[in-house]
């Protein structure tokens, strides 16, 4: 407890460097477990862009690519597949629900998606989080469209605007579907996934753009079908690119799996999406583990910053010392001293450093999740975390040895002598 109390008063009695070096030590502590939360945040975001799906269906190919179009509308399908053959999986005794997507055509950058009603009701994403109105309402007419939230922000788009479609996922396209707009009647919240960057039809109206295109191009001028004169119960839904769902029981999931990958009338795979997305981070995970290398030089530099406050504060503290031995103070005493005040500034940097971080999480969170669309959870540290704040209280208790030898290897004389 004596020593205790000399290291709490010496602390005390040196308020300037203290708090100068608990201010280092919380700076790199807010920024050891502010790296963590994002390479955390990072993964969650990632991880939960599709929750509540237990399969993605689409034609045979490569899982990772069948996941990128249909989840990320990134890339495009090697092949379609027939409208019977998602009808006969969304009939299907063990299904619960199914979402069917339809892609190919853009507006101005941005992905067409058509889809049912379905998706609204059922796409889930972060866990539990369900599609929301910002404005409008769900299409019913064939030429209603509600778009994503960054498609709104980048375009200054409102409900009852008209839009035109074009044909392909280029930027810049002469085929353009300018004969049949469609009319924006619903805006979606901002979700921080890739619903927010697209635009959504329904499937009827994927088919009336195309209502009189022929082997894969536009109609001669002319003949051009008016978009007044297309009817719903005229129209015949022949194919789609994918489609999510959902089983009604989680142990028919692997059954149903098996059962779309020997499907006989055509060749389709279906995927679970969580084991897609752990494959495609792993792809990825380079930037995870940049994340964790500035991590650890962050934590470095954090503990050379209070080796050299520590060490350089001896200058003003070798007569302290010298007074301390003179009364009989022993080389534990000493050491223990030094030690103890260096652990001390380890755990107040520390404390303060983490109530740092999650203050600035707590304001800055919905900021970068409506800026840069990642989400940062603010939650106890993780284990990594904890694992990080014990490696600064012990890093800063074995730092505390350096100088702690050095003074007391000083001479007595040389810190009771008078300097002229």
């Amino acid at each position: 407890m004596v020593v205790l109390s000399l290291a709490w008063h010496s602390l005390k009695n040196r308020k300037l460097t203290t708090w100068l070096t608990v201010i280092s030590i919380a700076l790199s502590v807010a920024l050891l477990l502010g790296v963590e939360n994002v390479r955390t945040g990072a993964r969650e975001s990632f991880s939960n862009t599709i929750s509540g799906t237990d399969l993605i269906v689409g034609a045979r190919g490569g899982s990772l690519q069948l996941l990128l179009y249909a989840v990320f509308r990134m890339g495009s399908a090697t092949n379609n597949i027939t409208y019977e053959s998602y009808q006969h999986f969304a009939q299907h005794p063990a299904v619960a629900w199914t979402i069917p997507y339809s892609l190919g055509d853009s507006h101005r950058g941005f992905r067409v998606v058509g889809t049912t009603n379905d998706f609204y009701e059922h796409y889930k994403f972060r866990r539990d989080r369900k599609i929301e109105f910002a404005a409008g309402k769900m299409p019913e007419g064939i030429f209603d469209v509600v778009l994503g939230s960054d498609v709104v922000e980048t375009l200054k788009y409102k409900v009852g605007d008209k839009i035109v479609i074009a044909h392909g996922i280029s930027t810049k396209t002469i085929q353009d579907h300018a004969d049949k707009p469609f009319t924006v009647v619903g805006i979606l919240k901002r979700t921080a996934t890739p619903v927010d960057r697209s635009v959504y039809i329904s499937l009827y109206g994927i088919e009336a753009v195309h209502i009189d295109w022929s082997d894969g191009g536009p109609p001669m001028i002319g003949e051009e079908v008016p978009a007044d004169k297309i009817k719903k119960d005229e129209l015949k839904i022949k194919q789609i690119t994918a489609f999510l769902l959902r089983t009604k029981s989680r142990i028919d999931t692997l059954r149903l799996q098996r059962e779309v990958s020997t499907f006989e009338d055509e060749p389709l795979q279906a995927i679970i999406p969580g084991v897609a997305l752990a494959e495609l981070w792993r792809t990825i995970g380079f930037a995870e583990d940049a994340l964790q290398v500035v991590t650890l030089f962050v934590l470095i530099v954090g503990m050379l910053g209070m080796l050299v406050s520590l060490y350089t504060s001896l200058n003003e503290r070798r007569r302290e010392m010298a007074i301390l031995r003179a009364i009989g103070a022993g080389p534990m005493k000493i050491i223990s001293l030094l030690v103890l005040e260096s652990g001390l500034l380890a755990i107040a940097g520390s404390v303060l450093g983490v109530a740092l971080i999650y203050g600035l999480s707590f304001v800055a969170q919905p900021i970068v999740e409506q800026q840069f669309g990642l989400y940062l959870p603010v939650q106890p540290p993780t284990s990594t975390g904890y694992i990080y704040l014990a490696a600064v209280v012990v890093s800063g208790i074995l730092i505390g040895f350096v100088p702690a030898v050095k003074a007391y290897r000083n001479a007595l004389l040389d810190g009771l002598s008078a300097r002229l």
